[in-house]
Formats: C-alpha cells, structure tokens, sequence
C-alpha cells in the first residue's frame, strides 16, 4: 500500500537531544570565558514552580484593500519584548531590591533597629538596577545544557509573594530584557545557545 511507510510517531534517534526536562536554573551574571561556563557562580537561587521564558516579535501585517488574508511580505517586525518568569522559592535581600528597584541601608546606626538593614523606596532607576547577563539554563534529556541570556534585564512586575498556613511563600519575578543606548535600538540583546548537534 502506499501508506507502508508513514510511521506512527515522530519520535527518531535524535529526540533525546530535543527535549528539554525540568525546571532549569537562573543565574545572574552569566557569561562563557575561554569556553568555560561560570554556571556554579552565578547561581541566584532556588525555584519552586519553575520559570517561563517568552520571547515575542511585534508583526504588524499591512492591509491591502481587496486582500483577505495575511499575505506575505506584507508582514513588518515592528519591535519585539522578551520576558523571563520566575517563582523563587529563596527570598534574599537581594532579590528583594531587585523586585521593588529600591535602595538598601546597612547597620543599625542607619536603620535604628539592631540587627536589621532595611530595603526603602527611591525616586529614580539607576544603572545598578539593571541586571548583566540574566541567565536560564534547562538541560536536554541527555543532559546537554539549552542556555538563554538577557544581557540587560530589570525586574519589572514588583514585589508579589503569598503567605499561606502550612506552605512556604514563593518570589514572583517578571525580568524584562533592555536594549542598551550604545546599541541599535531595534533589537534585543538576547542570545539562545543551543547545543551543537554530533553526528551519530
């Protein structure tokens, strides 16, 4: 018959190779120097409920009178976002200035209170508050590491996290990736390093 070949699944050999399993980790600071990845050092911290990474071109499809449909070459990349969800299950200080953009004061002369720095609102965004090389890294079945950096993200949702009887409360964090004013100013500075595929 002619339909002896058609196979019941898409699944090949290279399919272990295509999957990417679990939660991943985030990282702060990411980078590869002389083909080494500092991926222990710039741990941030753990997650709970895992993280969602969305990366989005703005299309614009121009309307012609008397077309119908989306036609091609009609179709212009207006913009694009990129957006990293995070539910961190550590709650650190750190963090904690990351998500509201405020300032922190250390030693109790500056605080009043022994024993306790304080994180406190302030009026502008500063270029510390912009995070370098925000990083996710999920690993294929295989355990080859996908990894996706924003060189320039800021913590854009706020401080959002929900106390619960009997359950430990989680850090949402929406990080947004910034183009930076050296740049061209029409593109994104992210990267997707994917793993080179080996024949065999």
């Amino acid at each position: 018959m002619a339909y002896e070949e058609l196979k019941p699944t898409g699944v090949t050999a290279n399919t272990p190779k295509n999957i990417i399993f679990g939660a991943g980790t985030i990282h702060k600071g990411l980078e590869c120097t002389a083909g080494v990845w500092n991926f222990a050092e710039s741990l941030i911290g753990a997650t709970q409920g895992g993280s969602k990474v969305t990366i989005k071109p703005e299309i614009k499809d121009i309307e012609a009178d008397g077309a119908l449909v989306k036609i091609k070459g009609l179709a212009v990349k207006t913009g694009e976002t990129a957006t990293i969800d995070i539910n961190f299950l550590e709650i650190t200080p750190e963090l904690l200035k990351m998500s509201v953009l405020g300032t922190d004061t250390e030693g109790s002369e500056t605080v009043g209170i022994d024993g306790y720095n304080a994180i406190e609102s302030k009026a502008k965004i500063v270029s510390g508050d912009y995070i370098e090389n925000l990083g996710f890294i999920g690993k294929t079945l295989e355990g080859a590491p996908v990894v996706v950096i924003f060189d320039v993200a800021l913590c854009t949702n706020g401080m959002e996290h929900e106390e619960k009887n009997k359950e430990n409360s989680v850090l949402k964090m929406t990080f947004d990736c910034y183009a930076d004013m050296t740049g061209d100013m029409q593109t994104l500075p992210y990267h997707i390093y994917y793993p080179t595929p080996v024949a065999g």
